[in-house]
């Protein structure tokens, strides 16, 4: 019988490409988004029960869970709409991931071979400038993939966090192309931004069966950008 996945933010992006690859290895795949048809916020607790619900029903218990949704959001303490920002951006990076698996769990740990795979970001290595809540979320989705491995490692389920780098999404198509160049040229040793299939081949093949002894790795996916010293 076929494996069914969920995964967040699947309508653009990393999400979107880890579904197609996971849909063309057999998996069916249900997609969470708010921009998806119907659109689901991972960051409302009902909703999100109720779209794994729906899951459940129609194509059966989740084995696959993959959290790539996320929003990214910057600023300083002192800017006037900063709670607001802090609040909008862990409620969608961190705490719908952890609402997602919390809905998922039961079919993870019931099927003896779950996997989790965590979307996060080279800032949870690091701190970029004025970006704190997106790196404080993506250093709080780190540890909390590491304490699911920790805490459902006997039960056969893995959890693993993937880190992407620089990535052509929707979150960096702002940045001008001369902008990308220079970076990349500057601070990437392959000298290039990713493609959101690159990322989705690690995520995926997190994702197989056969991908038992992995479990409570944070693994970046940046063209070693993280390798580099200077």
């Amino acid at each position: 019988m076929s494996r069914v996945a969920v995964v967040t933010g699947g309508h653009s992006g990393i999400g979107r490409a880890t579904a197609r690859l996971l849909d063309k290895q057999g998996v069916r795949v249900a997609v969470l988004d708010r921009d998806g048809t119907p659109p689901v916020d991972v960051s409302d607790p009902a909703g999100v029960e109720a779209a794994v619900a729906g899951v459940r029903q129609t194509l059966g218990s989740v084995n696959i869970v993959v959290n790539a949704a996320g929003i990214a959001a910057g600023g300083l303490p002192t800017d006037d709409h900063y709670i607001e920002t802090w609040q909008n951006t862990l409620a969608v990076n961190l705490t719908g991931a952890m609402l997602v698996v919390r809905a998922c769990l039961p079919d993870l740990l019931a099927n003896g071979s779950g996997r989790i795979v965590n979307v996060a970001s080279t800032e949870a290595f690091g701190a970029g400038r004025f970006s704190s809540p997106y790196t404080v979320a993506k250093h709080g989705l780190a540890g909390f993939t590491k304490a699911l491995a920790v805490d459902y490692g006997r039960y056969g389920l893995t959890a693993n966090c993937v880190c992407p780098g620089a990535t052509l999404t929707g979150m960096t198509e702002a940045i001008p192309e001369a902008d990308r160049m220079v970076f990349a040229r500057r601070r990437i040793p392959a000298g290039r931004y990713g493609r959101p299939e690159e990322i989705a081949h690690v995520i995926v093949a997190l994702t197989a069966k056969d991908a038992s002894f992995i479990n409570g790795a944070v693994i970046p996916v940046d063209g070693g950008m993280t390798a580099q010293t200077r």
